[in-house]
């Protein structure tokens, strides 16, 4: 257990040095696991981990995924679905925020990242939205919180990520992502109404659709639709795996990119090494992160944990309640990938030991992830949109963010007091 906790210091100091976590975790491992054990035993550990996280065949779910978000990225849908979302929620003081909302979800479902809901869609959204007069704080916060969406709304990378580190099925965690999924969509909106009710100028513009503009706005984004349907309604059906799916839903972009005749070889080679880019960052990160848990596992630190709370008398809901205010504090102070990497090898097996489904604890771990993705002062998508809007300041971007994050709050409480909400379609497409 103490060595777990020098660990655990050793790995936060390097992060907080800057030293990328990859090599942070991957050397806390190394070095933890060659002083419990050995060297020559530590210097086995981390060849055979490499192998194995390289060979195991669901990582390939990652670098597809990613190449299909690239894909469609470069194809411009963003407009186009942001459009759509105008026509119908236009006409509301604050639709364009709303729609805005809406577009961030329809993107991250075949985007699969936030970083990249944030860019794309603030630089479609914010114009709009600045065209009409709405206040920064409301559109800066808007683009924020919504590209959070891209982190849970499936294909989520981070969620790939959470299911090979812990070997949790992926099209379960996917499943049970969409119902918490849908719950930030309608949480963000209510955020959006509630600013607007405080606040009627901040809102002031509207735009009035009619029928054929609202028709034709559908048609023009039915491509990406019925991807997705084929992508993730295969899966749930079971009539192709989560591999199988990242590749037609590839296969699939790629086809859709020729056909908008918008796929140059220009365009292609910027996505490939995008792709090939993030894919090498990811599987680093993966790898540092299996070889600290192969330290912890020898450390005995999860066992420790568990006994403590039998012994003692704690809840299991108890448990997860400290957990979540855990997971909020360091989401203030982390990076949300860094902090998964970090917390996940420890809480993993404490909650599934008090009897909880490891499906739904990764559901609520992204859910929380997403709330550090906003939180001051280093939530990571407020300095994303000051990166791109640099006349807007991250004061005035936090000022509008609140309503956003109680919205998140409340969310990761309702899935944490009724884990049915997340593991309802699992249950029913997993039977």
């Amino acid at each position: 257990m103490y060595a777990a906790g020098a660990g655990f210091l050793f790995s936060f100091a390097l992060i907080f040095m800057r030293v990328p976590i990859a090599v942070a975790l991957g050397l806390t491992g190394v070095i933890g696991f060659g002083l419990t054990a050995g060297w020559h035993q530590s210097f086995v550990m981390l060849a055979l981990t490499t192998r194995e996280a390289a060979m195991t065949y669901s990582m390939v779910v990652i670098p597809l995924f990613i190449l299909m978000g690239n894909l469609i990225a470069g194809t411009g849908v963003s407009k186009e679905l942001y459009k759509a979302a105008q026509a119908f929620l236009g006409r509301q003081r604050g639709g364009l925020a709303s729609a805005t909302v809406l577009s961030c979800g329809g993107f991250a479902m075949v985007c699969g990242s936030s970083v990249a809901t944030v860019v794309t869609m603030g630089k479609v959204a914010l114009p709009s939205m600045r065209a009409f007069n709405y206040d920064d704080k409301l559109s800066a916060a808007t683009i924020a919180a919504g590209a959070t969406l891209g982190i849970i709304i499936p294909p989520s990378v981070l969620l790939v990520i959470y299911g090979v580190m812990t070997e949790t099925h992926i099209g379960k965690l996917y499943a049970a992502a969409l119902i918490p999924g849908l719950l930030g969509v309608v949480g963000y909106v209510l955020a959006v109404r509630w600013t607007v009710w405080r606040n009627p100028s901040s809102a002031p513009g509207s735009i009035a659709s009619t029928r054929a503009e609202k028709i034709g706005s559908l048609m023009a984004i039915w491509p990406i639709l019925a991807l997705f349907t084929l992508v993730l309604g295969g899966i749930y059906s079971g009539l192709f795996t989560a591999a199988e799916a990242a590749g037609i839903g590839a296969v699939g972009a790629f086809a859709l990119g020729m056909a908008r005749r918008k796929m140059t070889m220009k365009l292609l080679q910027e996505v490939l090494i995008d792709t090939a880019r993030s894919t090498a960052v990811i599987f680093g990160l993966l790898i540092g992160a299996l070889v600290f848990t192969e330290f912890l596992n020898r450390t005995g630190a999860h066992n420790a944990v568990l006994s403590l709370v039998k012994d003692h008398g704690f809840s299991p809901f108890q448990v997860v309640a400290v957990i979540c205010i855990i997971y909020i504090v360091l989401g203030a102070l982390m990076e949300e990938l860094s902090m998964m990497l970090l917390t996940v090898p420890l809480f993993f097996p404490v909650v599934t030991g008090l009897g909880y489904d490891g499906v739904w604890f990764g559901v609520l771990v992204i859910v929380l992830c997403e709330l550090g993705m906003i939180a001051p002062p280093v939530g990571m998508n407020l300095f994303v949109v000051r990166s791109f809007a640099p006349d807007i300041k991250i004061g005035t971007i936090v000022k509008g963010i609140a309503p956003f994050a109680v919205a998140d709050i409340v969310r990761v409480f309702i899935i944490a007091a009724f884990p049915i909400l997340a593991m309802y379609l699992p249950n029913l497409f997993y039977k």
